[in-house]
């Protein structure tokens, strides 16, 4: 299925999900995405209009590889430079120019690549009878793939803003985008932000 809006207005009491839009991955660190600049005037134009309807999630590191389960131990002696013992708090902030939108926008802090683990994000929107998730934001093809097939498995309609994205690889970020169309194209939606802006009541 081609990109685009195409299962109806979305909902007033939709969702904006921003992932990881935080200083981490756009100051010279070792996760630093290049383009995350170049996007972030499109996340705030969709924050500007819809601060009351946006949560922001940060990915907040171990603060030592000793405090990583499983995998996720070898995982952080891999970026030990990530951890919060050498990475320092102030990186796992929001970008400066998002922070004022906060309130009324929500914060959501997580370990994970996924907002749906140990969040009680499920619960939340559950709770608000949100059916529908805009999600924007880092990596394309890390944290906002968890995400996406989160919300997918929860039965969630899930809209992309295409030029709200970013990654590290703009081979994995061009890959998810065609996977998206090819394979998941009932239950995702791609559209870039004018048009995710003109269809959400």
């Amino acid at each position: 299925m081609a990109s685009g809006i195409h299962f109806g207005r979305i909902p007033a009491n939709a969702v904006h999900l921003c992932v990881d839009m935080q200083r981490l991955f756009a100051e010279d660190t070792a996760w630093r995405t290049p383009w995350m600049p170049r996007v972030l005037p499109i996340v705030e134009r969709l924050c500007e209009r819809k601060s009351d309807r946006t949560c922001f999630t940060r990915f907040i590191p171990a603060r030592s590889p000793s405090e990583g389960r499983g995998t996720w131990r070898r995982y952080w002696e891999r970026w030990s430079s990530i951890t919060l013992e050498n990475l320092g708090e102030d990186k796992v902030q929001l970008l400066p120019e998002l922070q004022g939108f906060t309130p009324p926008a929500r914060v959501l802090d997580k370990a994970h690549y996924s907002p749906w683990v140990d969040t009680g994000l499920a619960k939340a929107l559950a709770a608000g009878h949100v059916d529908t998730l805009v999600v924007t934001g880092a990596e394309t093809d890390v944290c906002v793939l968890a995400t996406v097939l989160g919300a997918v498995d929860l039965g969630l309609r899930v809209v992309v803003v295409s030029d709200a994205l970013c990654s590290s690889s703009d081979q994995s970020h061009d890959a998810l985008l065609g996977l998206y169309h090819d394979r998941f194209g009932q239950q995702i939606e791609t559209a870039e932000c004018d048009e995710v802006l003109d269809a959400w009541v």
